[in-house]
């Protein structure tokens, strides 16, 4: 009898400290990142078909491609493991190769406008539609990612579940950045550069 009031008390009081909340919280911190990697790889797997199709276009602007594949590379050689997200230096090299390909990819967009056969390639637009669609379904992923591990990091930090954590070694978990997530979703900026009239010259005084 002694030993089951003493599992009830101890029960109650993990409870009050947070425990269980902390195995919920992790949980769909975990759930939100396997959809985040789920997107960001759904969009790695288009990028092949895409290449292939522009590459059929001639005359095109072989640097774009090139930026486009050395991009997903180095994207897709980031080992995304679970233990990732409890790793700030390992997400920020993670979030940053992500990054550089959204960055590729749009420029990539960017330049085909300027090809005639691709705008009327039905092949190419459907890749192109999906590929926008990923990339909503990227953004939609991560800001519930940054949602819930934010819910987790206040939870984690709070009184008395800061005591939990400290016995349990649950840590605060890193997030995406704020600068990155601007610089990414930023559209860049173009300038033509409006050329200014020459300045009006003075006749030299005759003498």
């Amino acid at each position: 009898m002694i030993r089951i009031l003493a599992a009830l008390a101890l029960a109650a009081c993990l409870s009050g400290c947070g425990y269980n909340q902390f195995q919920t919280l992790d949980e769909q911190v975990n759930a939100s990142w396997s959809e985040v990697l789920s997107q960001y790889q759904r969009r790695a797997d288009l990028i092949p078909n895409i290449v292939n199709t522009v590459k059929g276009e001639a005359n095109f602007e072989q640097e774009t491609l090139t930026r486009v594949i050395e991009a997903r590379a180095r994207a897709t050689s980031v080992q995304a493991t679970p233990e990732l997200v409890n790793d700030a230096e390992a997400l920020k090299k993670f979030q940053a190769a992500q990054g550089e390909l959204s960055s590729a990819l749009s420029r990539l967009l960017v330049v085909t406008e300027n090809y005639p056969n691709l705008k009327a390639n039905q092949g190419f637009q459907d890749l192109r539609v999906q590929l926008e669609g990923t990339e909503n379904r990227i953004t939609v992923a991560r800001n519930r990612y940054i949602q819930t591990v934010a819910a987790y990091n206040v939870h984690t930090r709070s009184f008395p579940n800061n005591l939990t954590a400290m016995i349990f070694g649950y840590k605060a978990k890193p997030n995406f950045t704020v600068q990155n997530e601007a610089a990414i979703t930023t559209a860049p900026t173009v300038d033509f550069g409006t050329a200014k009239p020459p300045a009006p010259t003075t006749p030299a005084a005759s003498k």
